[in-house]
């Protein structure tokens, strides 16, 4: 048996879902530590609910395997969670040797990363996109901020011209897309977007990401490098923004956060340990298949089964964490990095960035704050993901002039402003 069988299954797509995800998780939780759930119709996975059961999975690489071709023939071909789960060569996927291998690659290679360089490059990009929308007095934080902020970070750090930066966000956007051809046109562009790359630092190599994949003692070859990268774009758009946005909602509607530069009781760190306890961007993940009949959690799973971990269900059991109470800053037992030998390898360049896009923002904009109450948010649909559709804020709006005597800048000049009427490009 290949698949759990469809009893009371909960379904974990849809407007439901997206709504309260909390009820998605307490109907797991009704069936034990590991619960049935629907990701797409008629597409069921096991789904782990507890923290010490998810530990269980996650640090045992004896009896559970990433390997997902076997199962694929059960999820359509047009199904919109397919991307996510179907097999690459790459660290989601792989095993034991040949996992270890590309890991050492791509871990070697963030250890290259100076901090203070993504710092300082997060800050350029950041006040590029800020001096675009801070005349107007009012902006959308997921389509105007922390949607384009992550593809020209990536952009920059795998050796890419600040030019190629639009060109990755519209194709990580499609690739996001639920339509198919919008997915095709991605993947199309997505290879011209490599080759160029590519082509550029194995004709010269620079201190980037991509130079230092090529040149690891692993030798990756040139499509395997491209493989490492697509992964690591893939995974860090989405998860970027939306820790961004969903650390961005608690700093903006909770009055312990207010003034958090000088007067307030809470960090941004703090709204980040928030959002990545309650509303981790990536909430549900983690693809196991047992290599045989196993138990977990009391329920005997069949070989071969499809198993994930929801983050988000495990962070917020009732059980778990009971001692913490409140606010739970500092504490960084939660899952929204997985663990065990598949855990996110890019954690502290993760909250790095996060920390520096907010901290950039509601330095420039002192004054932000939400547009629409909290209650009204909304986020999209889907088993993955906990993404808002929209972050409406209002602000003072700040002259032209103005911006660079606002900005509390800790670098040496501001990048000029964009010309109006077009997107901005850094300098």
């Amino acid at each position: 048996m290949s698949t759990p069988a469809p009893a009371a299954p909960v379904p974990l797509y849809g407007p439901e879902h997206a709504a309260s995800p909390q009820r998605s998780w307490y109907l797991l939780r009704q069936q034990g530590p590991v619960g049935v759930g629907e990701i797409d119709p008629n597409v069921y996975v096991y789904v782990v609910t507890d923290p010490r059961t998810a530990l269980t999975l996650l640090q045992n690489t004896d009896t559970w395997s990433k390997d997902s071709r076997h199962w694929m023939h059960l999820v359509p071909q047009d199904s919109p969670v397919r991307p996510n789960i179907e097999y690459r060569r790459s660290l989601f996927f792989t095993d034991g040797p040949e996992h270890a291998h590309l890991r050492r690659v791509i871990t070697d290679s963030l250890a290259l990363l100076d901090p203070r360089h993504v710092r300082d490059v997060t800050r350029r990009f950041a006040d590029a996109l800020l001096q675009h929308f801070a005349p107007t007095g009012e902006a959308d934080l997921v389509g105007q901020y922390a949607q384009q902020l992550p593809p020209m970070i990536l952009n920059a750090l795998f050796g890419g011209l600040d030019e190629q930066a639009p060109q990755l966000h519209a194709i990580l956007a499609a690739l996001m897309s639920t339509d198919l051809a919008a997915k095709a046109e991605g993947e199309h562009a997505l290879g011209a977007y490599l080759n160029t790359l590519l082509g550029a630092k194995l004709a010269q190599r620079g201190p980037d990401l991509t130079s230092w994949f090529i040149d690891h003692p692993n030798q990756l070859s040139a499509q395997h490098v491209g493989e490492q990268i697509v992964i690591t774009d893939g995974a860090a758009y989405p998860t970027l923004a939306g820790l961004i946005t969903n650390a961005l909602v608690r700093l903006l509607s909770d009055k312990s956060y207010r003034g958090t530069l000088t007067t307030g009781t809470l960090t941004i760190e703090a709204a980040i340990d928030e959002a990545l306890w309650n509303d981790p961007p990536l909430a549900m993940y983690s693809l196991h298949f047992p290599r045989r009949d196993v138990d977990l959690g009391g329920i005997r799973i069949p070989a071969g089964a499809p198993v994930m971990v929801s983050y988000a269900a495990a962070n917020t059991c009732p059980h778990a964490n009971a001692s913490s109470g409140g606010h739970r800053s500092g504490i960084k037992a939660h899952l929204a990095f997985a663990a065990g030998p598949h855990a996110c390898p890019a954690r502290k360049t993760a909250l790095l960035i996060a920390a520096t896009a907010i901290e950039r923002l509601v330095s420039y904009l002192p004054d932000i704050q939400l547009a629409v109450p909290r209650e009204q948010l909304t986020y999209q649909p889907g088993p993955f993901y906990r993404l808002l559709t929209a972050l409406p804020c209002r602000f003072t709006p700040l002259a032209p002039q103005a911006q660079r005597a606002t900005l509390r800048t800790r670098t040496p000049t501001a990048p000029p402003r964009p010309t109006p009427g077009r997107p901005p490009v850094p300098a």
